[in-house]
């Protein structure tokens, strides 16, 4: 056998799966998006209707803030924790990183038992100021948990990229002069960027896309994925529902395309 004909082998579970996994499901969402009343034009409904613009403006904030409070979080964690040994630290990891074992309706459920209508906060301001406080169906209870299954993630990546770091580049800012800060903000942060914007471009797609914490907390907030799943399943609205799929998926994918060429091959590594 040919060199060419044994990788054209290799090749062939590869075409297999994606065409038949990706390219065929992919082809039919394009083609049901576009088979409603509104032909094309179904695409753009996502910036012409009220609703559905107020929808993915409501998900690109809590997916931009997650990103955000995550990377702040998760930063100072994992360069700690890469950095410092003492003892508890891997039982200490093990604990940050247990939530990735969690679907995304475990983690709603836990959020419920933490702020919602029978919830420990709930129960806790009811006693301390006589007013139950309830936010476990709102922004901020999505918020706690698009956080809660985010920090695990880019902690990981972090402490990987930390421990790549050459000591010899501190060391030479310390011996200039440098301040313990401004050799975080000189050289430790600039030497983790690439690693600081694939995670976030993880974090954000993932918070983009959840459905599992959304589909338990999502009571009085609309989200691109529980619209998606209420246009189709409530209002058997296929075109409208794979029309916003559409949106949804090429949303993140620019963001995940813009990460890539900004760090390299660090978004794979990430993924």
């Amino acid at each position: 056998m040919s060199h060419r004909s044994f990788v054209w082998l290799c090749l062939l579970p590869l075409s297999v799966l994606t065409a038949a996994f990706f390219l065929l499901p992919m082809s039919q969402l394009l083609v049901t998006g576009a088979e409603g009343p509104n032909g094309l034009a179904e695409y753009f409904s996502i910036l012409a209707e009220p609703r559905y613009r107020s929808t993915l403006v409501n998900t690109l904030i809590l997916a931009a803030i997650t990103t955000m409070v995550t990377l702040a979080v998760a930063t100072i964690a994992g360069i700690f924790l890469q950095r410092h040994r003492f003892p508890g630290q891997s039982l200490l990891v093990a604990f940050l990183t247990f939530p990735l074992a969690f679907p995304g309706v475990v983690v709603g459920f836990m959020i419920i038992l933490l702020a919602g209508r029978q919830g420990v906060v709930g129960d806790l301001s009811s006693r301390l100021i006589g007013d139950k406080l309830v936010f476990a169906y709102s922004i901020y209870g999505l918020f706690l948990g698009y956080l809660y299954f985010s920090i695990p993630r880019v902690i990981l990546t972090i402490m990987a990229a930390v421990q790549k770091l050459d000591p010899a580049l501190e060391e030479a800012a310390r011996s200039l002069g440098a301040g313990p800060w401004a050799v975080q903000r000189d050289v430790v942060l600039p030497a983790l960027m690439p690693a600081l914007i694939a995670s976030g471009a993880i974090a954000f797609a993932t918070a983009m896309g959840a459905f599992g914490t959304a589909f338990t907390l999502a009571t009085n907030i609309d989200v691109l994925p529980m619209l998606i799943y209420t246009e189709f399943t409530l209002a058997g609205n296929l075109a409208t529902s794979a029309a916003l799929s559409v949106g949804l998926g090429v949303i993140t994918w620019l963001i995940l395309a813009l990460a890539r060429s900004f760090s390299g091959n660090a978004v794979a590594a990430a993924g």
